[in-house]
């Protein structure tokens, strides 16, 4: 039975490009699809099967997602972190109160929602709609004596650990107040059970993530209806015709710091200086983040090329080591072509995909901050020279191929939805 499904998830780029690959997917199947939010976020859409229906025209205006990218991408201390925060919050707060109506009228009857907005599972639950619940970036399932995604701690399983893990978990649980509140309000509002976090507000029907458990720290209580299927992604991977222009005698790096940190031009500067001592060529995407002169500042000290944009997955099956800021997309990427990372940490889940590469013995971590050119490119060499990352690569590579992706994701949301 074909279903209209509306997509609920923050408005993000990277978030959007996956679930708009399982859109594609589930429309081509006979589904129709369609993604709700503020206007501006239609702009990370580009599959013209996949519809867009936007909300909080009132309260989200023209410029408001902007300022909500330029906080996420560099909140700026405490005060930018109330600040991103409180943008959350509203986010929230405007599709808890505006989606009930626009799902009503716009007759779809179940939801795809993303695990990072709580409003998708609080409506959905609320309107008797089922609903599955996506893991863009790490899953935000909470679990005792495991570190939240978005602390910068190493695994361990001993009594000191787990007081830090316990401790750090009530700082985060202060620091998101007013989004804590946000959600339970509505939660009320909504004659839902008492709840005020992102983990409480989850498919009972099917949860999916983009990771595979071999990334995973060790978990023992994920429930039975999570899945892991390995990253989102259209089925044919773009086409590369600049591989041959490479020389196949020296290794390559390719290095990214996604969509939302492609501006910081002192830490690319800081990975070219790294690589030059190395004798790579150095493959930068900035993702728009730099204006043409500095494109060529960063030719000029070093880089082979710069640009925007690679076909991550196929420069990545050339690459010798990724420099990463830890999104999980390259991060998933680079696993499926067995490419060891240098993962440098910037916001968000990012410290916690660091903590798992290096404790998956897929790559190794390092300070985009406190950490000079020389460290770095110690690092990297170790990435280079080594053979000891390559069982573990090989391993999680084999498990990223077998876990299914986009496909198997569409099985198990037509299955949640039959059932």
């Amino acid at each position: 039975m074909p279903h209209h499904i509306g997509v609920v998830a923050p408005p993000f780029p990277s978030h959007f490009r996956a679930l708009q690959a399982l859109a594609d997917v589930l429309v081509g199947r006979g589904h129709r699809v369609t993604f709700l939010h503020q206007q501006e976020a239609a702009r990370w859409l580009d599959s013209p099967q996949v519809a867009f229906h936007a909300v909080g025209r009132i309260s989200h205006p023209p410029g408001a997602l902007a300022r909500t990218l330029r906080l996420a991408a560099q909140p700026g201390g405490p005060l930018g972190l109330r600040r991103l925060i409180a943008d959350m919050s509203d986010t929230t707060d405007m599709l808890c109160r505006e989606l009930p109506r626009a799902l009503d009228e716009l007759g779809i009857d179940a939801l795809l929602c993303d695990q990072m907005e709580a409003a998708g599972g609080l409506v959905a639950e609320a309107s008797g709609r089922p609903f599955v619940s996506v893991a863009c970036a790490l899953p935000v399932n909470r679990e005792p004596g495991l570190p939240l995604p978005v602390m910068p701690f190493a695994y361990g399983r001993s009594e000191q650990y787990e007081r830090v893990y316990a401790g750090s978990e009530r700082t985060y649980d202060l620091l998101m107040a007013k989004h804590r509140r946000t959600v339970a309000r509505h939660a009320a509002r909504f004659g839902l059970s008492s709840r005020s976090g992102l983990h409480e507000c989850l498919s009972p029907y099917a949860q999916i993530s983009q990771t595979i458990a071999g990334l995973e720290l060790p978990r023992r209580e994920l429930p039975a209806h999570f899945h892991h299927v390995g990253p989102l992604r259209p089925t044919a991977p773009s086409p590369w015709e600049m591989a041959s222009r490479l020389s196949p005698d020296k290794p390559v790096v390719f290095a990214s710091l996604g969509t939302l940190q492609g501006h910081r031009l002192a830490l690319f500067r800081r990975i070219v200086r790294a690589c030059s001592t190395l004798d790579v060529q150095l493959l930068v995407a900035h993702c728009g983040g730099l204006d043409r002169r500095q494109e060529e500042r960063l030719r000029r000290e070093g880089a082979a090329r710069v640009t925007s944009f690679f076909p991550q997955r196929a420069v990545l099956s050339r690459a010798d080591a990724v420099i990463t800021h830890g999104g999980l997309n390259t991060v998933m990427d680079a696993l499926l072509a067995r490419t060891p990372m240098l993962v440098l940490p910037l916001a968000f889940d990012q410290p916690g995909v660091a903590t798992r590469v290096q404790h998956a013995g897929v790559g190794l971590r390092a300070s985009p901050r406190f950490e000079g050119h020389r460290a770095l490119s110690a690092k990297l060499a170790k990435l280079l020279e080594h053979t000891s990352f390559a069982a573990a690569l090989s391993r999680l590579g084999d498990e990223v191929e077998a876990a299914g992706g986009t496909p198997r994701a569409a099985d198990i949301v037509e299955e949640a939805l039959r059932s």
